[in-house]
């Protein structure tokens, strides 16, 4: 696969993208095998996992700071909704511990860089130090 990167899929480099991209996979592996009628939840927990990475990158693509922390806390809120949700599977013994062990690290490890990356986007609006244009940027 080609890697193609502009100054839009910058978010591509960060971490936090990378393991919430990793964290939809893992979630998709342990709740496929779920029954048919509990697909409903399993479907809404899936795309919880999924709105994390992208509501970083539509954050990301708005060049706005304001709407960038915006997406972000986006980001946030979908990450405490699907970290509920698997916490509900393993308590009802739908899940294994051994799944919600890998699960729960890896969200955990997302969660604290996405609150990280918060917290910088935070001090550059405190700063105003954010650069919101295309001047003196490289398409790499």
């Amino acid at each position: 696969m080609t890697e193609r990167l502009n100054i839009n899929r910058g978010y591509k480099k960060l971490r936090v993208w990378q393991d919430a991209v990793e964290l939809y996979v893992l979630s998709t592996k342990v709740l496929s095998t779920f029954p048919y009628e509990l697909k409903k939840i399993t479907a809404n927990t899936m795309d919880s996992a999924h709105s994390i990475s992208r509501n970083i990158a539509e954050g990301y693509c708005r060049r706005s700071i304001k709407e960038y922390l915006n997406f972000l806390n986006i980001a946030l809120g979908s990450s405490g909704e699907f970290h509920s949700s698997f916490v509900c599977f393993f308590k009802a013994n739908q899940i294994s511990e051994i799944d919600f062990e890998s699960l729960d690290q890896l969200h955990f490890k997302m969660e604290n860089e996405l609150l990280k990356l918060i917290k910088s986007i935070q001090m550059k609006v405190k700063d105003n130090n954010w650069q919101d244009n295309f001047d003196n940027e490289k398409n790499n």
